[in-house]
């Protein structure tokens, strides 16, 4: 950091970065990483972890790596590695060379479990896992030392290296560190450093037969790569004691884990395992459903990078858990969409509108605003004709009071065109409404009156003729409880999953101005929310997702507190 720029922290985090900066503590350095496993597709969670670790290495003219905890082969693969990629791309950031896998590492943690077991701090244990979980006791009973404790050195060594050869079979023998079975601290009793798997890795193949637990790996990585300030998230906090242990036994650099408070989100759950099993029982339709909170399934659903990131800088770091509302991630969402996003119009239900006295053969171009909130959007053209398409929902037949849109001997507004009067009511032989006969009024082209009389509403409209045929997927919130993991006896958490979370709707009528917009193109259809072209589309049929409405809850609630 330059001596001439003032400190100015925000967070916890950076009071403790600031004053190891003003005593020259890691000469000055800022390092930190982010450390995601892949086992999984990236939440909005770890948005808040990427935020911060690449956030606070930009703040202080530090690093930030990104590196993959892949110590188990079982349950990682390739996809989710390339998925974590794009994902921390896609919010922003980017490590330059600085990608790491703790399979870089695995020589060199097998060795430092030899220094380990040479100085007599660790070794192996025949003892079955449910055997060590007996013996671990509990937060109020001590633990049970192993019968196996005590093996010589000599005979530690030797069956080390034999569950490296693969001669053991799975769970027949663990490595375990030596430090204190009677420790409050559960995590100091005797905590297991290495497993037999006999499984192939995805990047080191068939070579090893034992793989590291995160505990012993995590330091390691950290000291390795000459991190300053490991930042975890609280439930490692207990973990810390065993991290400092690992590294002070071994002598070697060691950096400082801090823990912060992980992002939990109202109506969401935020574990990896619970989105595995919404994806393979087919609740959702993939990692990248709309409806999940996953980085893929935010971007997929039409969120930018700016609205996330701002999101995370708006509910801060904190040293105590709690849980946010989803309400100000969409408010977050809907103050970058508002500036940015163009508007076009779209009919999602839609009811035929036949203007009698306009002529058949005409067609009229309007112009229209892209965006009222950025005059340096433009305008657009948009066709008009005698058949239009309204919302099914602007119509009510016999309105009540405070209903103020068209109804019969009704007078409206078009948006952009003109004003129509509901003369006629057509319904089919089950009694439904099918089709609206109105007369416009030609002197209100434009939307106003030349005589000065008012209408109470302004309605979006598409021209039948010119309309774009389209799909529209109406997402809602995924569960249907505040806190999905409260259930009622004999239930689970999946009997919250909100049945009525997609809504698809397939005669939509859309601005011909949409035809060829690919995938990921924002917009607003204008009184009906923000959409995004999803990757579904094809030539013959263009996908729209709801990416959020118009109203805005979180506004609500911050006026109701006032």
């Amino acid at each position: 950091m330059q001596e001439s720029e003032p400190l100015k922290s925000t967070n916890f985090i950076h009071e403790i970065i600031e004053k190891d900066l003003q005593s020259g503590k890691y000469q000055g350095r800022v390092h930190t990483r982010f450390p995601p496993e892949p086992n999984g597709y990236l939440h909005i969670g770890h948005a808040k972890s990427i935020c911060l670790n690449f956030g606070t290495a930009a703040k202080y003219h530090g690093l930030c790596n990104l590196r993959f905890d892949d110590t188990n082969p079982i349950k990682e693969e390739q996809e989710y590695i390339d998925s974590i990629i794009q994902d921390v791309r896609w919010i922003g950031f980017d490590w330059d060379d600085r990608l790491y896998f703790a399979s870089d590492y695995f020589d060199q943690m097998f060795d430092y479990a030899v220094q380990l077991i040479k100085s007599g701090k660790a070794y192996v244990c025949d003892l079955t896992p449910e055997e060590i979980r007996d013996y671990r006791g509990t937060l109020t009973k001590p633990g049970k030392e192993s019968p196996y404790r005590n093996r010589s050195v000599e005979e530690n060594l030797d069956l080390f290296q034999r569950m490296r050869a693969g001669e053991f079979p799975d769970g027949s023998r663990v490595l375990r560190a030596k430090i204190d079975m009677a420790s409050p601290n559960l995590n100091l009793r005797d905590p297991v450093m290495y497993r037999i798997l006999h499984a192939a890795h995805p990047r080191t193949g068939d070579k090893w037969r034992v793989y590291p637990m995160y505990d012993w790996a995590h330091g390691l990585e950290d000291s390795i790569e000459r991190i300053t300030h490991s930042i975890c998230t609280l439930e490692f906090e207990d973990h810390r004691p065993l991290y400092d242990w690992y590294l002070d036994q071994l002598g070697i650099y060691h950096p400082q884990q801090i823990e912060f408070a992980r992002l939990n989100l109202s109506y969401t759950v935020m574990s990896k395992r619970k989105f595995l099993e919404l994806v393979k029982d087919g609740y959702v339709r993939g990692w990248d459903d709309p409806r999940m909170p996953t980085i893929a399934g935010l971007r997929r659903r039409g969120y930018a990078p700016e609205s996330i990131r701002t999101f995370c800088d708006r509910i801060g770091v904190a040293k105590g858990d709690s849980t946010v509302d989803i309400a100000l991630l969409e408010y977050c969402l809907r103050e970058d969409l508002n500036k940015r996003s163009p508007r076009f119009m779209a009919v999602l239900r839609p009811l035929k509108v036949i203007i009698e006295n306009y002529p058949e053969d005409k067609t009229e171009m309007l112009e229209a605003v892209n965006n009222p909130e950025n005059p340096e959007a433009g305008t657009r053209i948009i066709p008009f004709s005698r058949i239009i398409y309204i919302e099914r929902d602007d119509f009510m037949e016999n309105p009540p009071k405070q209903f103020y849109r068209l109804a019969p001997g009704r007078e409206v507004r078009l948006r952009y065109a003109y004003f129509i009067t509901c003369r006629e009511v057509v319904k089919d032989a089950n009694g439904q409404i099918v089709e609206l006969r109105c007369l416009y009024d030609p002197a209100t082209r434009g939307g106003d009156a030349p005589d000065g009389r008012k209408v109470k509403a302004t309605l979006h409209w598409v021209s039948a003729f010119h309309a774009l045929n389209s799909e529209a997927r109406l997402y809602e919130k995924l569960f249907l409880k505040e806190n999905p993991n409260e259930v009622e006896e004999g239930t689970d958490w999946k009997s919250n999953i909100n049945p009525n979370s997609l809504e698809i709707l397939s005669s939509c009528k859309m601005e011909p101005a949409l035809k060829g917009k690919n995938p990921g193109f924002i917009c607003q259809f204008e009184r009906l929310g923000y959409f995004c072209v999803d990757p579904d589309t094809t030539s013959e049929k263009m996908v729209f997702n709801r990416t959020v409405t118009l109203r805005d809850t979180w506004a609500k609630l911050q006026k109701q507190e006032k």
